[in-house]
């Protein structure tokens, strides 16, 4: 059966533009990439039951990397649809200790205890992943023919969902929110970034489903990054 692939655009706060949720329908239940920011969660509740997921048909919640406007939604989610959620282990401690410099090497006190109320990211929020999934991880026994792709340099734990049909779910490695696609401007470390970017560049992609913005062609990015 063809993958069927929603796109969940959430609002950030403060008109910040939007963050990209993806609810992918192999047609043996839903696997849900991101989860969206904590503060939007009556959208993504619509949006999930519009398209028919109910309680036991999430298969498994996958996220790319630790930010709560991606993770804000996974505890609640696991509960409300008695699913599973899985991430890296890079990443895990951020959504454990409500820190999102809990990896980073720019590290920041102040923006560590206000980006979860910024975000909406409570106490009640924090979960440890119940999956670590790591680099060439086979998703098949959840019903997605997929690999899980090790992407690091927005953050250590990031990482990416790339199926067999060339579709690359790349979390905030790359984005195309207002430009042309290209490498994330916000990273922790360009090195590793530009590496995960050579890295995609040898695979078998077609499409780029980004964290932020439009999904776009593989070969847009190749121009834009010669």
């Amino acid at each position: 059966m063809t993958l069927t692939i929603q796109t969940i655009r959430l609002p950030l706060p403060l008109h910040m533009g939007s963050v990209n949720c993806y609810l992918l329908d192999p047609g043996s239940g839903f696997v849900l990439i991101d989860t969206g920011g904590s503060n939007q969660r009556r959208q993504l509740e619509a949006e999930l039951e519009g398209a028919g997921c109910r309680t036991g048909d999430l298969r498994l919640i996958i996220l790319t990397h630790g930010d709560f406007d991606h993770t804000g939604n996974a505890a609640y989610l696991r509960g409300r649809y008695a699913t599973r959620i899985a991430m890296h282990a890079g990443d895990a401690g951020m959504a454990e200790d409500a820190d999102m410099f809990f990896n980073r090497s720019k590290g920041n006190a102040f923006f560590s205890a206000v980006i979860p109320i910024f975000f909406g990211f409570r106490k009640t929020d924090r979960f440890s992943p119940d999956i670590s999934i790591q680099d060439e991880a086979n998703l098949a026994e959840f019903g997605l023919e997929a690999q899980v792709l090790s992407i690091p340099g927005h953050s250590k734990g990031s990482i990416g969902i790339l199926t067999a049909s060339g579709d690359l779910f790349c979390g905030d490695l790359l984005t195309s929110s207002g430009q042309q696609p290209a490498l994330n401007s916000i990273m922790d470390d360009p090195v590793t970034a530009a590496g995960s970017l050579e890295k995609l560049k040898r695979l078998p992609i077609q499409t780029v489903y980004p964290g932020h913005g439009d999904p776009f062609r593989l070969e847009q990015l190749k121009l834009e990054s010669s």
